[in-house]
């Protein structure tokens, strides 16, 4: 059993703890408790005058998938041969040994969703894990974590230059819901030959993972708004740019969005509304969201950074950190076990040495599982 004692914790479940004691017994977190307590037979972590944080949670990358230093041998981002491929697993592109995951246990990331890219209309299933292992078996905390599909310029242009669909945001919309049509179908057979794809959109259409569409524009951001309400099926946004634009229609469908990456430019005509206040009015609005990096695009050590940045658009601090723990946490389905400090959540802890929305403050410690994994062995 482990004691951290005399840190500061913020535990994303209730009122901040100036100085207190977070025990961890196994893979589990027993117990949050105010002052210096050390139980008998505990091993005491003295964490005084440092910030106590449940681990930070990335919902949308790539990390695993696109390895930076390696542009084609590691890139398994796109599988563009063919517009529809919602058969893909994420798992069985993810390389564990990429360094990205150094990165994020470097930057106090302890989950992470990854997943195919945005060439395909539907590419493939993604999956949220841990950020520590060397075998991705071990490291999931729930596959599917959602169906990715994409509307907007990345499927046009993948495919529209070949004359092949989609070549626009008609036939994009078109492919999505004619596919979704064939999963219903699918669905309706009483002993249907297995289909893997097939499988895949049922598991989307009887609910049991969402639809997790890229769309930057409020048009396209609509348009997932539509078809989803057609075919009944579960919504994340990704990236959700012009957000701000629609933030009452999500709110009034509760449909949540992942929102980023924020620590970027213009760099396709479909993100040129691109703003830091999207968070803050989709929190005005009574969106549930989270803060991304889509790493590589934005390397995923600077997740808390994009957090830091969303307040600058008129977050606060609170509504920042959810951002990027307990509301993630919440669109992944995953808050019974991850998000925040409480009796019984995985003991995913990270040890500050300042504020974490302070972007010079550096991490010190982090536990997955109740295990330490940084600093790295032979490292300071």
């Amino acid at each position: 059993m482990l004691a951290l004692v005399g840190g500061r914790v913020i535990t994303m479940a209730g009122p901040v703890i100036d100085r207190g004691t977070v025990l961890i017994d196994g893979d589990k977190i027993t117990a949050v408790m105010e002052g210096v307590i050390v139980p008998s037979g505990a091993e005491p972590v003295d964490v005084s005058g440092k910030v106590v944080m449940p681990g930070l949670i990335d919902a949308h990358s790539h990390v695993g998938i696109v390895e930076e230093i390696y542009r084609e041998e590691g890139d398994d981002c796109n599988e563009n041969t063919d517009p529809v491929t919602p058969h893909l697993r994420a798992i069985d592109a993810v390389n564990p040994a990429d360094l990205g995951f150094r990165d994020a246990l470097a930057g106090g990331v302890t989950t992470v969703v990854t997943g195919p890219g945005s060439a395909n209309i539907i590419g493939g299933e993604m999956v949220a894990m841990k950020t520590h292992g060397t075998v991705i078996d071990e490291m999931i905390v729930r596959f599917p974590a959602g169906l990715k599909a994409a509307l907007g310029e990345n499927p046009k242009r993948s495919y529209g230059p070949d004359k092949k669909m989609p070549a626009t945001r008609m036939a994009s919309a078109a492919l999505l819901r004619e596919t979704l049509t064939k999963g219903q179908n699918y669905l309706k057979k009483e002993n249907p030959e297995k289909d893997l794809k097939m499988e895949s959109l049922s598991r989307v259409l009887k609910r049991e993972a969402p639809l997790r569409v890229h769309a930057h524009r409020a048009d396209d951001i609509m348009t997932a708004v539509r078809i989803a309400g057609e075919f009944g099926v579960k919504l994340v946004i990704e990236h959700c740019t012009e957000g701000h634009l629609v933030a009452k229609q999500l709110a009034a469908k509760g449909i949540p969005a992942v929102v980023g990456p924020l620590i970027t430019n213009r760099v396709k005509v479909e993100m040129q509304g691109i703003t830091l206040k999207t968070a803050a009015v989709l929190a005005g609005a009574g969106v549930t969201f989270a803060i991304m990096t889509d790493h590589p695009a934005v390397p995923i050590q600077y997740l808390a950074a994009s957090a830091a940045l969303a307040k600058k658009g008129g977050l606060s601090d609170e509504q920042a950190l959810q951002a990027v723990t307990i509301n993630a946490a919440v669109i992944l389905g995953l808050e019974g076990r991850l998000g925040s400090i409480e009796p019984g959540k995985d003991a995913d802890i990270v040890i500050w040495d300042g504020y974490p929305l302070d972007i010079s403050s550096r991490v010190e410690q982090v536990f997955i599982n109740g295990q330490r994994c940084f600093p790295f062995d032979g490292e300071i």
